[in-house]
């Protein structure tokens, strides 16, 4: 089963990490990575490009939404057997950065 975790920002907090919380991180996407869990990770500009089609028009506009107040700015691809490995995932990261908030969606595809 494969899930994209991703990391919300209310933009409440502009501070950068500190060196120990990035060599932790480091440590914890190697692991992952050699695991074969982690497929792929990325951080993401906060607010991008919105897109929409609408009758055949299509219009363009600056951000994701117009109201919204947070918004995904780091995501993980990763592939686990069970929903519950993804969240024991999103756990771990979570005591490496501190404070936040993230969202867990599972991912379907061909095979799936």
């Amino acid at each position: 089963m494969r899930f994209l975790l991703m990391t919300t920002d209310d933009n409440s907090a502009d501070t950068p990490p500190d060196e120990a919380m990035m060599i932790e991180m480091g440590k914890f996407i190697e692991e992952t990575s050699k695991a074969g869990v982690l497929l792929a990770t990325g951080g993401l500009e906060p607010h991008g490009t919105r897109i929409a089609s609408t009758g055949g028009k299509i219009t363009v506009t600056d951000g994701p939404f117009a109201e919204a107040k947070e918004s995904v700015v780091g995501f993980a691809l990763v592939e686990v057997r069970t929903r519950e490995e993804a969240i024991e995932l999103s756990k771990r990261f979570y005591s490496i950065v501190g404070d936040g908030e993230g969202v867990i969606k599972q991912v379907f595809g061909p095979g799936d």
